[in-house]
């Protein structure tokens, strides 16, 4: 029986006290709309497993209920008892209410032959990699019919690792064999699992019937280049209306010749590009094409630029081609070479351009990240991305709710009051890389002694895992690895310059900075050593 832990609605424990209040009350007492408040709180598959056959016929029908049937989630679990009962005996009496299943590889080919499901449409497969599509995605699998008659939406948590393949390899074999394997497919996304990216989509080496569909509507994928992009939306995908591309890698295919027709059909467009891109005008080009798009997001950085994308550009390139656009959310940031410059750029006139075109809720940054170019992003509010990158002393005082993947850089130096703000502002962080080579503190101060370390409040950054100081000043090693400063208690990989580290741990025997490595698991040291001496005495999860 699974142990459950409570936590009911406003009304659900208001009704609850009000029929507690009475004498001899029990759970069964209370009307089916509150039971099912209390029971939505749950993991369907816990009550599922914990409510059926307990001799009580009213709760065997509640459970049963769409809510805690129609989809099913198998993933993580260790327990080969829950999975054979439900095989043997709850899931042939709730077959016809199963619309989709969640599962690790493990289990799925024992849950979708254990019955028939003629409701089902949707799979998501988590711990996807390479195997699974060679070894069930075939037409001699015992799945195929499944497969290729039911389903319409199918989502992977892709393992397979982008370093480790050949992109041109990996789409030819996986990617395009989906689109012919599963006949009835509309809907397809394909997810990252953590920070690591998956073997993104490369088309430009194959003709236009590679990877194409007749039916195929949305689609969520990683691409190579934004030439790929571009292949996408060559003809190849007719009755596409939805795409979500994030783009890999910088180079690009200039000799491809792409169909540049219009795209009556496409409604919601979502395009990030995570390097710094050179050709804005071809991303311009791309949209010209999108008459009909009602929501568009943007993600993207632009180099070698001698003027700002401001609000001048949003209306000429989006707004005044795209009537229908009632949804926007967008980061854009334009690199501008200062050499270029004459006169200096204020955020406050460029978030102006932005409001002369009525748009409300946003804000402008700009950052002089180094002595020969400056950095100016435009973004909406909320900011809505994961990623953030080179950002300075100066940023607006708002939370970046969704951020996990931070780039700090300045040409001027980071104070300690700069990473209280940070750790505010970014309540979700994960990773944080620095870079800045300047210190706010004098050479002759640059000493790491405990009467030092109470200058300054503590900060915590609770989810922080990854940090990378191999292009910072010697300073921050100390902020950040000294734990009266700064405490990390998830920190897991660290990127650092081994004079640093040797100097700001005193030769790996300082008390103050050791509470901060002992959870490091993987320790990235400029230049590459493995016989520092203490080092794997200071760094004890290292080798476990």
């Amino acid at each position: 029986m699974y142990v459950f832990m409570l936590r009911l609605s406003q009304k659900a424990s208001q009704s609850l006290k009000e029929n507690m209040n009475r004498s001899n009350v029990h759970l069964f007492d209370l009307p089916d709309e509150i039971l099912l408040i209390i029971l939505n709180k749950l993991n369907n598959i816990g009550v599922l497993y914990s409510l059926l056959d307990i001799n009580n016929g009213r709760l065997n029908v509640l459970a049963q209920e769409n809510t805690f049937t129609n989809i099913l989630k198998f993933v993580s679990i260790d327990d080969t008892s829950l999975i054979n009962r439900f095989c043997i005996d709850i899931l042939p009496r709730i077959h016809r209410n199963v619309k989709c299943f969640i599962f690790d590889p493990i289990f799925m080919e024992r849950i979708l032959l254990t019955t028939d499901y003629p409701n089902l449409i949707e799979l998501k497969i988590h711990n996807f990699h390479e195997e699974i599509s060679l070894n069930y995605f075939t037409n001699k699998s015992s799945l195929r019919s499944i497969f290729q008659e039911q389903i319409t939406n199918l989502i992977l948590i892709n393992n397979d690792e982008c370093a480790r393949t050949c992109s041109s390899d990996y789409t030819a074999k996986i990617y395009a064999h989906i689109l012919t394997f599963f006949k009835n497919l509309k809907i397809l996304r394909i997810i990252e699992p953590s920070v690591v990216s998956y073997p993104p989509l490369s088309l430009c080496y194959f003709p236009s019937t590679t990877f194409s569909s007749s039916i195929l509507t949305h689609l969520y994928i990683n691409v190579q280049t934004f030439d790929d992009c571009l292949c996408l939306l060559d003809g190849r995908l007719k009755q596409l209306t939805t795409l979500f591309v994030t783009v890999c890698c910088a180079f690009n295919y200039s000799r491809t010749i792409h169909n540049m027709n219009k795209l009556p059909n496409l409604k919601c467009f979502s395009l990030q590009i995570f390097y710094e891109f050179q050709p804005y005008d071809r991303i311009a080009s791309l949209l010209h094409r999108m008459s009909n798009l009602e929501k568009l997001t943007l993600n993207i950085s632009i180099k070698d630029r001698n003027s700002v994308i401001d609000g001048t550009y949003i209306q000429h390139d989006i707004f005044d081609c795209m009537p229908q656009l009632h949804s926007f959310t967008f980061y854009v940031c334009t690199y501008v070479e200062t050499v270029d410059l004459s006169y200096k750029l204020s955020s406050e006139d460029i978030q102006q351009t932005l409001m002369n075109i009525g748009l409300q809720d946003v804000t402008s940054i700009v950052n002089y990240d180094c002595d020969s170019r400056v950095a100016c992003s435009i973004f909406s509010l909320p900011f809505q991305f994961r990623y953030l990158k080179d950002l300075g002393n100066k940023f607006p005082n708002i939370v970046f709710s969704y951020v996990t993947y931070l780039h700090v850089k300045d040409n001027d130096p980071f104070r300690h009051e700069f990473f209280v703000r940070i750790a505010k502002s970014f309540p979700l962080l994960k990773y944080l890389r620095i870079y800045n080579v300047r210190s706010s503190l004098p050479v002759d101060l640059m000493t790491f002694t405990s009467d030092n370390c109470q200058l300054y409040s503590t900060i915590e950054y609770s989810h922080l895992t990854t940090l990378d100081l191999s292009c910072a000043h010697r300073e921050y090693v100390e902020q950040f690895l000294n734990e009266t400063k700064i405490y990390m208690p998830c920190l897991m990989d660290l990127l650092v310059k081994l004079d640093d580290l040797i100097a700001v741990t005193k030769n790996f025997t300082r008390n103050e900075t050791r509470r901060n490595c002992t959870k490091v698991k993987t320790l990235f040291i400029v230049p590459p050593r493995l016989d520092v001496e203490g080092l794997c005495d200071y760094f004890p999860s290292l080798y476990k």
